[in-house]
């Protein structure tokens, strides 16, 4: 028969915890934790601290290190977290059609070509322009100035590099070049101060950059037809002046001169695209945190520390280019991506790039 409800017992039932799994750690079993490496990073790259100094001011709060560890600390987390997305970013430099690029000496102690820890090495630096879309500013670590250095760096991109006159930027296939007008503008004042005034080549190129800053804030396509009105007949003027000249010898006046003949076809490149500008100056300012630091770092014992170095760099840059706190986005980088399957789906990066929604709305200045 069946149980009446008041004859009914009730039993208690076995309480149970169950454990969540933890977050991953950016680095396994360290006790360098996001906020860490955040600060480590932040304060090499943007106030360009060496490491040894790091040491120091963290044994005053009771953490006691070295500089070789920091140093790992920071290999680890630019080759674990933050390797995806300088490669996510440099897909996207290379998918644009105007680079500047320029470069500058490094050092690099243990060196895997056989040369002298006082050899120089170089750095990298290619900058995107504002007219297509967020600016974007990576750098490459590289044991020489070659053309193949170049080449790798800026593999898969067609369009037009604005660059100084270096002859490794030379033959690239599917490559244009433009050169910079303040370069030219230096040879000719070096010439004319060696004379003691101000003279004509200068002159010529002060009325191009007076014309530049009145169409700085025009469309590409509004820059152009200006520059094909008012620029062109001041270049050609000035071109035909240089060319006419009787500039002989290897005095300033004549380097000067061979400078600028040598590059005319890379010189009007400006005038008939409103995209590219008049100079490299964007990529020689870009590159200036990199000189700054390099006064402070002195050298990179291990050719894996110049690489973590153009890795941080290049987010550093780019961050403070899209207005972002480079350390809260550091901080986010470290916290969240060791717990996202970003190798299986890569596509997830696209929401931790400098300039996304997400990062824009959580990591904004």
């Amino acid at each position: 028969m069946p149980t009446s409800a008041s004859t009914v017992k009730w039993m208690p039932q076995k309480a149970q915890m169950k454990r969540g799994k933890a977050p991953q750690a950016a680095i396994q079993r360290s006790i360098a934790g996001p906020t860490v490496l955040a600060k480590l990073i932040y304060d090499k790259f943007i106030q360009y601290l060496p490491l040894y100094r790091k040491v120091k001011e963290w044994e005053r709060y009771g953490l006691l290190t070295n500089d070789k560890n920091l140093s790992n600390w920071v290999i680890r987390a630019a080759e674990d977290w933050l390797l995806p997305i300088y490669e996510q970013m440099k897909q996207t430099l290379t998918a644009k059609s105007v680079l500047h690029v320029d470069e500058t000496y490094a050092q690099i102690i243990n060196r895997s070509d056989g040369k002298s820890g006082q050899s120089n090495a170089y750095n990298w630096v290619s900058r995107s322009v504002p007219s297509q879309g967020p600016i974007i500013v990576l750098f490459q670590s590289a044991l020489s100035r070659n053309c193949s250095v170049l080449e790798e760096f800026i593999a898969g991109f067609q369009g037009t590099v604005i660059c100084d006159g270096y002859s490794a930027y030379g033959n690239l296939p599917d490559v244009t070049f433009a050169n910079c007008w303040a370069h030219v503008r230096r040879y000719w004042l070096k010439a004319d101060s060696k004379n003691g005034q101000i003279g004509i080549g200068v002159d010529y190129c002060d009325q191009l950059y007076h014309l530049e800053r009145q169409f700085k804030h025009l469309s590409p396509g509004k820059r152009r037809k200006s520059r094909q009105k008012h620029s062109k007949p001041i270049v050609e003027k000035f071109l035909k002046w240089v060319d006419e000249s009787p500039f002989f010898g290897k005095n300033a006046l004549a380097k000067a001169a061979e400078y600028t003949l040598n590059r005319v076809h890379g010189l009007k490149a400006f005038l008939f695209d409103g995209r590219i500008e008049i100079d490299n100056n964007p990529a020689e300012n870009a590159i200036r945190p990199n000189v700054i630091g390099r006064k402070n770092w002195l050298f990179s014992v291990s050719e894996a520390g110049a690489k973590a170095n153009a890795i941080c760099l290049s987010l550093a840059e780019t961050a403070k280019a899209n207005g972002i706190d480079f350390y809260q986005y550091l901080v986010t980088l470290m916290t969240e991506l060791p717990n996202l399957p970003i190798h299986q789906q890569p596509e997830i990066l696209k929401n931790y790039m400098p300039w996304s929604k997400k990062i824009q709305a959580t990591c904004a200045k």
